[in-house]
């Protein structure tokens, strides 16, 4: 039984929060998934050009959709796979900023600096009905397929790390600090209240 509630956070909710969801949820983790961004935007034909959809578009829609525009070129970006994953996930991306419903969380992960940003300005906003301590950590990662990969099973590391704890608040710094040591990445992280 894990002890605590994970949020994966990036900005369309579709790639990086949703690999790490992915892998969190196959291991029997408590983890829901998130974007900050105004739309969910997936790459298009051009970079001018991208796919936008609302968040709350079912993952199956956009697949039919972006199958129907050119199957060869979503299917070779990867794009095509990523949806059908995501739909074995959950049903639609869903909003951070629109996920007060969804109960509170233990940690936060986001994989932009951008986003970390974003959530901890969120928190700060919110009312502060409980005051629970939420710890937010930034991993950075690229927004594509191998660097998400890569991303999901650090992520999971870290969380097993956290998991084997009795209480985060008093552990965090030196198991922050031998991941950065151990992996060779900067993690950026910080305590808010909600």
């Amino acid at each position: 039984m894990m002890k605590f509630r994970y949020a994966m956070v990036c900005s369309s909710n579709q790639n990086r929060s949703m690999e790490a969801h992915s892998l969190l949820k196959r291991q029997g983790f408590d983890v829901s998934s998130y974007g900050t961004g105004a739309h969910v935007k997936l790459p298009g034909p051009s970079l001018r050009e991208p796919n936008v959809y609302d968040f709350g578009t079912p993952y199956k829609q956009m697949f039919d959709d972006l199958r129907r525009k050119d199957p060869e070129l979503y299917k070779r970006n990867g794009i095509l796979p990523m949806l059908k994953r995501n739909s074995s996930v959950k049903l639609a991306p869903q909003r951070w900023q629109d996920n007060a419903l969804d109960g509170s969380f233990d940690i936060v992960f986001t994989f932009e600096e951008k986003v970390f940003d974003m959530v901890i300005e969120d928190l700060h906003n919110r009312e502060q009905n409980l005051m629970k301590s939420v710890l937010v950590i930034n991993l950075e990662v690229k927004d594509n397929h191998e660097e998400a990969a890569i991303g999901g099973r650090l992520t999971l590391d870290l969380c097993q790390e956290i998991e084997k704890t009795e209480n985060w608040e008093e552990s965090i710094d030196d198991i922050v600090a031998a991941f950065e040591k151990q992996h060779r990445r900067k993690l950026l992280y910080g305590i808010s209240f909600y």
